[in-house]
């Protein structure tokens, strides 16, 4: 079927405006975007960890959310989800329900990576059929912006700060989707703010409407804690994925497939210099610091073009 942006973003919000997310968040365009792939004709269920998109979405007695809302603690958004889709299909089968109901799980890198990362791997080896999508901004913005294990090296963290005797996140970050991918569900993608929105929107649909357990892992920059200007954000988007810093890949019942291969690679250099939270890696005498990136996002592409079967 033809991808028709326009038709696509024409449909009823299911994503109301008017929350409290800041200008230029990555989390809430997200959001808005994965539910626009949802077909008109079928309800959702949404659990949501405790993030920034939780807190500024739902103020009782007012909510951003269209569709049946459960907020989770920290750890369980994806045990609720899974929770509530086999309560439904219990009484779907006993004809309780006649509605159709698709199950999408919301949580940030932290929320996901870290501490709900239990709760997420047993759902996925269950195969339920949901969706867990996470909105990676590299660290726990929501809370005064700690690392986590998303937070790339180098980066500048309250609790990972540059200085005399640091120069930002010293480890690597966890590749999630490729973890996800181990767990053998029927479908895992990477994405980000690419192309007009038109990688997101396959994906969106694909990882809802494929039978089992799917998993989204979207970049989705934070203004406050990258530190760029909000206009800026789909600049860096377009940086990470020609840079292969954020490389767009979809793991369909076990086979990898590469989505996006620029022409030309560009440094990854120019993705760093648009956040102020690597702006020390340009002093001088912190060459070798960029290098080292750099080597790292090479070793990481070489490894993904040889699982997609693709020359390096």
């Amino acid at each position: 079927m033809a991808y028709n942006f326009k038709e696509v973003m024409n449909k009823e919000e299911r994503f109301a405006p008017g929350h409290r997310m800041c200008a230029g968040c990555g989390g809430s365009i997200a959001v808005r975007n994965v539910l626009c792939c949802l077909h008109e004709e079928d309800r959702a269920v949404i659990t949501s960890a405790t993030s920034c998109l939780e807190v500024s979405t739902f103020m009782y007695p007012y909510t951003s959310w269209k569709d049946s809302f459960i907020h989770n603690a920290f750890e369980n958004a994806a045990a609720t989800c899974s929770g509530v889709q086999a309560a439904y299909e219990v009484l779907k089968k006993r004809g309780k329900i006649d509605d159709t109901y698709k199950f999408i799980a919301f949580g940030g890198d932290g929320g996901t990576y870290d501490i709900g990362f239990q709760s997420l791997s047993a759902a996925m080896e269950r195969n339920h059929d949901m969706v867990y999508v996470c909105y990676d901004n590299g660290a726990y913005m929501n809370t005064g912006i700690q690392r986590s294990s998303a937070t790339p090296m180098y980066a500048d963290t309250t609790t990972t700060p540059v200085g005399k005797v640091s120069n930002g996140k010293p480890q690597n970050r966890k590749d999630l989707a490729a973890i996800i991918a181990d767990h053998d569900v029927p479908y895992v993608a990477q994405t980000t703010f690419f192309n007009n929105f038109k990688d997101l929107h396959q994906k969106s649909e694909k990882s809802i409407y494929t039978p089992g357990a799917a998993f989204l892992n979207v970049m989705a920059p934070c203004p406050r804690g990258w530190r760029y200007e909000t206009d800026d954000i789909m600049e860096i988007c377009r940086l990470a994925v020609e840079t292969c810093y954020w490389p767009l890949f979809e793991v369909i019942n076990g086979k990898w497939i590469l989505n996006y291969k620029p022409k030309q690679k560009l440094p990854v250099e120019g993705w760093l210099k648009k956040q102020g939270r690597f702006k020390h890696l340009f002093k001088k005498g912190n060459e070798h610091l960029i290098q080292h990136f750099q080597d790292e996002v090479d070793r990481r592409w070489n490894a993904l073009l040889v699982k997609c079967g693709e020359e390096m």
